[in-house]
């Protein structure tokens, strides 16, 4: 992981340090992701804006760690971790799993009084709706089926037994803990919510990713673009876009005029 920034701790990954930027992105992987996923978004993001992956335990350089497999007890784990860095101005970009993730961290760092920009929502329903989903309970080769329908891993990562075998402990944990988040209710977000979704994904419907509108007291915007549930993979310009357009228009004015544009 070449870029790996010696001061970020196991959970954090910034692999292209943007010390002049005036605000930070965090970035929450979805299920069986890692935080090397970004890798590509702190590249075009930087030196603008500062970009932060989460790295979760149970993977990569943490494989020797146990997974944590409870959206809740993620989101205390890396409240302290993420703490460290909110001397800026925080946007947090969820994908999946990690949208879910990114709304309970939002939470709390509002109430530990960080500055939240916004939380971009991607490929989830709103934590006020539910679906049964059980595929954290099947066989290894149901649970590789659904990897492989929903398209988030290479088909020859897949094929490959050494690897699955490794990787298949954090799959499963984070699944459960994805289909196992219940809204536990409380305070909306104070932050803009931005929802973002595949017009083709099966796990999540129009009405699902509306709903995060129920989940602010800041504005909402729903976006919609091309693709299934990895639609980011071939709309990532089109993608980062949105997150320049945002961040610039959010950040505060006064650090603005101190420091220059974001974008």
């Amino acid at each position: 992981m070449a870029g790996v920034s010696s001061d970020t701790g196991a959970w954090i990954r910034r692999f292209h340090p943007a010390p002049d930027a005036v605000t930070r992105l965090v970035c929450f992987p979805h299920a069986g992701g890692s935080a090397s996923y970004f890798f590509p978004v702190s590249q075009a993001l930087s030196p603008e804006i500062d970009v932060l992956a989460v790295q979760y335990p149970g993977r990569q350089d943490r494989r020797s760690e146990p997974c944590i497999d409870d959206i809740g007890r993620l989101a205390e784990a890396l409240l302290p971790e993420l703490l460290r860095w909110a001397d800026r101005p925080l946007t947090l970009f969820g994908h999946s799993m990690g949208a879910s993730l990114g709304f309970e961290v939002a939470r709390k760092l509002e109430e530990r009084g960080a500055t939240v920009l916004g939380l971009f929502a991607s490929g989830r329903r709103a934590p006020s709706r539910f679906r049964d989903e059980r595929v954290h309970l099947r066989t290894d080769d149901q649970l590789l089926a659904d990897m492989t329908r929903l398209s988030g891993t290479d088909a020859a990562v897949l094929g490959d037994p050494e690897i699955v075998r490794m990787i298949l402990p954090a799959v499963r944990s984070d699944y459960k803990a994805a289909e196992s988040y219940r809204f536990p209710g409380g305070p909306k977000l104070a932050a803009p919510v931005i929802a973002l979704t595949g017009d083709a994904d099966p796990q999540v419907t129009l009405d699902e990713a509306e709903a995060w509108r129920e989940h602010t007291d800041g504005s909402f915007e729903l976006k919609v673009f091309p693709g299934g549930h990895f639609y980011l993979n071939s709309q990532a310009a089109q993608l980062l876009e949105v997150i320049r357009g945002h961040v610039e228009q959010a950040a505060p004015a006064s650090i603005l005029d101190d420091r220059g544009a974001v974008a």
